[in-house]
């Protein structure tokens, strides 16, 4: 899985970067539930990005123990392949990448789904800050998995356009 990602992420971005529509020392990758954790993973196993934008993810597998995604086994029966699979466990390698993307987490307070509890992006931030990693965390109030409130859209683009807008000083 993680292969694949970064195989494809690299792909794209030298896509981009030929084409002449990305600049590869500010380029940022950002995604919601799925997204999100990919996104954590693409920061953790490259160096590509300069920043990530993650939003109601899931960061830590093990919090779901009996099963994930796809992913049919239990914790007991697959423990590898749960450590693997949580960007949790990936926040040192994170921090020793050749560029460190800082990372943006918005979760909704009220998110009810299973496997991206809150608690997935508290943790994960508590984490990053940790390993001096740059982050910063957005808690929606109200808000459940997907953001419906004209007021946390709002504010989740306008988190988002700073956080991207922060390139530019680089």
């Amino acid at each position: 899985f993680i292969e694949q990602i970064v195989s494809g992420a690299t792909a794209a971005v030298e896509y981009a970067v030929s084409r002449g529509v990305c600049d590869k020392d500010r380029c940022a990758v950002g995604g919601h539930s799925y997204g999100s954790f990919m996104t954590a993973h693409l920061l953790s196993h490259t160096s590509l990005f300069s920043a990530g934008i993650g939003r109601s993810g899931a960061f830590n597998r093990t919090l779901t123990p009996m099963s994930f995604q796809s992913e049919d086994r239990s914790i007991w029966e697959a423990r590898d392949t749960y450590i693997t699979m949580s960007p949790l466990m990936h926040v040192k390698k994170m921090s020793e990448q050749e560029r460190v993307g800082k990372m943006l987490l918005i979760h909704g307070e009220a998110d009810e789904n299973s496997g991206t509890h809150p608690m997935q992006s508290e943790r994960y931030f508590a984490a990053l800050k940790a390993f001096g990693i740059e982050s910063r965390l957005v808690m929606l109030p109200h808000e459940r998995h997907s953001y419906r409130a004209r007021e946390s859209i709002l504010h989740m683009a306008y988190e988002q356009e700073a956080w991207l807008k922060s390139l530019e000083d680089k």
